[in-house]
């Protein structure tokens, strides 16, 4: 089987190469969500030619991960040397390794998974801070690779620490999912080759994950592939879920409710709305909860037009979990060949159209690029005015708003069709509606766009000539 080759993180790359030339000690910190691939760009770039590396146990006491420790110091140098017992001793271990390596040579050091190494009462943080600011940063050959995928753990005690290690990281590179053009890449590696629409709805399943694009199997076809990895039992992914949230957060539980909440309304909550829903009754345990989640990737907080900041809200938008609170919680086990039977199911379809939005602000770049503004300086947002029955007065959302420093605002619609999507006489009226609502409620002066995001293009009617610039679904997958 041909060796799996590294798609996309051109720019994360990049970064290693500047780390490895500099003549300075180098603290790299690599972070991001769970299954993004960190290990394996760490990996593809050193090709594993380590002076040292080590992974930590999740969920294992101090005085096993040192035992680990020193096993793979036996292992991996030779070294004749007794199990330390705290994590300064262990550290001092590591630099009569490192000491007895050419100086002429970068000497890089891997540590992987630091957040599993920091358990309760072993001092992991401040014999790391002791290692690291007392010898590390003085060696100008050594570049110190930490990674982990408790994000919310690495910007605290890493990336954002106040304390010994204040200031300290000389790169930090948080890795993003790939994007679509990244996927069809990775997929294309594998010998799949399917349609893009299968690909864009692959990704408004599992997101740009390549640990769950690589479980993909390329003799079966897409929606087989979907079955047995999340409705088949024992399929690979049955237990992802809970496995994935507790393996990242104390108290998982208490995270799993708040992304079940959100999950039960896609376009998002206000904090007043998540306490009230949640009945997490601790302002700073929501708070601490909420940050962790949006720093993880699973949460974005999103603005709405003209609205205050203290209304912004928080939406659930990472694609696994929108997925198995939707089918699998429910279903697993129940029909091995759901997916594959239920293409046409009216609930798949409301799904399809809600995640399509989800996908489309994930692609704010191509769809730029598409419009021709993707060097206008923007900012992204929704935007809604509640109607009032009594008085007549009639309501609005939109889907997404590009708020252009040109003094233009795209008024984005995103459509998910099987095919070309048909602007009937109701939808029209819609449509007119929402742009003067939008006029009258925000007093904007800008000019407006009307522009349509869909799977297949704007079928032409009568009512087509109210779209002023349209997108669809190969704009998406363009580089950029």
């Amino acid at each position: 089987m041909a060796e799996k080759r590294l798609i996309g993180r051109i720019e994360e790359v990049k970064r290693l190469g500047q780390c490895m030339e500099s003549r300075e000690a180098q603290l790299v910190v690599i972070y991001g969500r769970r299954r993004v691939g960190k290990t394996f760009l760490v990996d593809s770039y050193f090709e594993k030619n380590y002076a040292f590396s080590f992974t930590g146990a999740y969920n294992q006491p101090r005085r096993t991960q040192l035992m680990n420790f020193a096993d793979e110091l036996r292992l991996q140098t030779g070294m004749n040397v007794e199990t330390p017992k705290t994590w300064r001793d262990a550290f001092i271990l590591l630099r009569k390794h490192l000491d007895s390596q050419s100086r002429e040579e970068k000497q890089v050091v891997f540590l992987d998974e630091l957040p599993w190494m920091d358990t309760h009462k072993s001092d992991f943080l401040p014999a790391f801070e002791w290692f690291w600011n007392g010898w590390g940063s003085k060696q100008n050959n050594l570049v110190m690779v930490v990674c982990g995928s408790a994000t919310s753990w690495m910007k605290r005690n890493i990336s954002d620490n106040k304390g010994g290690l204040f200031n300290r990281q000389t790169c930090r590179i948080y890795l993003e999912p790939l994007n679509l053009e990244e996927t069809e890449q990775f997929l294309e590696d594998k010998g799949i080759r399917w349609s893009r629409r299968e690909i864009a709805e692959c990704y408004m399943i599992m997101g740009g994950m390549p640990y769950y694009l690589n479980l993909l199997k390329p003799e079966k076809p897409f929606r087989q592939n979907i079955d047995d990895l999340f409705f088949k039992k024992r399929g690979e992914l049955w237990d992802e879920f809970t496995h994935l949230y507790h393996t990242l957060f104390v108290n998982g539980d208490r995270y799993i409710e708040v992304v079940e909440t959100l999950s039960r309304k896609l376009v998002g909550m206000t904090r007043t709305e998540l306490a009230k829903e949640t009945k997490i009754t601790s302002s700073n345990m929501l708070t601490k909860i909420l940050e962790d989640l949006v720093s993880s990737g699973f949460v974005r907080i999103y603005q709405f037009y003209g609205h205050k900041k203290k209304d912004a809200i928080y939406q659930l938008c990472d694609y696994y979990s929108m997925f198995y609170f939707r089918f699998i919680r429910d279903k697993y086990g129940k029909d091995e060949t759901f997916w594959s039977g239920s293409y046409d199911n009216p609930a798949i379809s409301v799904w399809r159209g809600l995640t399509f939005e989800q996908l489309c602000k994930d692609h704010i770049r191509q769809i730029k690029k598409a419009l021709g503004i993707a060097g206008v300086v923007s900012e992204e947002s929704g935007w809604y005015a509640r109607g009032d029955e009594e008085s007549g007065k009639r309501g609005a959302q939109i889907d997404l708003l590009i708020n252009r420093r040109d003094r233009t605002i795209n008024i984005c619609e995103l459509k998910f069709s099987a095919g070309e999507f048909e602007i009937d006489k109701d939808y029209d009226a819609k449509l007119r509606n929402k742009i003067e609502v939008f006029r009258r409620e925000t007093n904007c002066k800008d000019t407006l766009i009307l522009t349509m995001v869909t799977t297949a293009g704007i079928k032409q009617n009568k009512y087509s000539g109210i779209v002023n610039s349209s997108v669809v679904l190969d704009d998406l997958f363009e580089k950029v």
